[in-house]
């Protein structure tokens, strides 16, 4: 089974994250790019990175009406990246229009789409309370995921908690809330370690303080591929 782990790059900018990157030479780890640094840098970034050597996991989870994500897209396919996503919460054509955009360029055609099915930071008691959201979470998430699959999508970002239901509808499952246990949960809810993560069968963990607030981040994120891959 592929497996692999996602450094989370939440820096303010690309000098914070070159810094970070520079005890890495060699190792080529795959990295996810968010909005808080993509907004900043933008797409010469990305470029740098994969002139680096570097997987991209490009997560701006895109969330507009069909036309305007299907362009988005299309720019996006252009960089290149192993993997970028979607809100599942947008819809099936959404999610569809997203596709068509990878898939009109080359390079696009190579990258992994997946949707977002619920944040995180999102628990039972906000589902219900401020989305209006009576159902479980595990139905949203499972219903989310068959309406991904169903756009044409690979796999679902999701807590690792949820991976066994992904696993079962035979998409892939990237998985943030990643924890060592001896770690804060800071802001997530639904957290795993990554060992946990591994026997719930995640296919991708995506993990960020943990090792980028680490006082050694290249042993913290070799220990990831230790417990993880």
């Amino acid at each position: 089974m592929e497996r692999d782990v996602i450094i989370a790059c939440d820096f303010k900018n690309q000098e914070e994250l070159f810094s970070f990157l520079e005890p890495f030479k060699g190792l080529n780890p795959f990295l996810k790019i968010g909005m808080e640094i993509f907004y900043k840098e933008g797409p010469q970034l990305v470029r740098k990175l994969k002139e680096m050597g570097c997987k991209i996991f490009l997560d701006l989870k895109l969330h507009d009406i069909p036309n305007t994500v299907e362009k988005a897209m299309r720019n996006l396919g252009e960089l290149g990246v192993e993997i970028t996503n979607c809100h599942a919460a947008g819809g099936i054509n959404m999610m569809q229009a997203a596709r068509r955009g990878l898939d009109a360029t080359e390079s696009g055609k190579n990258t992994k789409l997946i949707a977002v099915t619920q944040l995180t930071s999102i628990s039972q008691e906000i589902l219900e309370n401020e989305l209006l959201i009576k159902e479980n979470l595990a139905d949203v998430v499972k219903t989310y995921a068959l309406n991904s699959k169903a756009a044409g999508l690979q796999g679902v970002v999701c807590s690792p908690l949820e991976a066994p239901i992904i696993k079962e509808l035979g998409l892939i499952s990237v998985t943030p809330g990643i924890r060592f246990a001896d770690d804060s949960k800071n802001d997530q809810k639904r957290v795993a370690t990554p060992e946990y993560a591994k026997e719930l069968g995640s296919t991708y963990i995506v993990v960020g303080r943990s090792i980028t607030a680490a006082s050694d981040p290249v042993a913290a994120y070799k220990r990831c591929v230790k417990e993880f891959c």
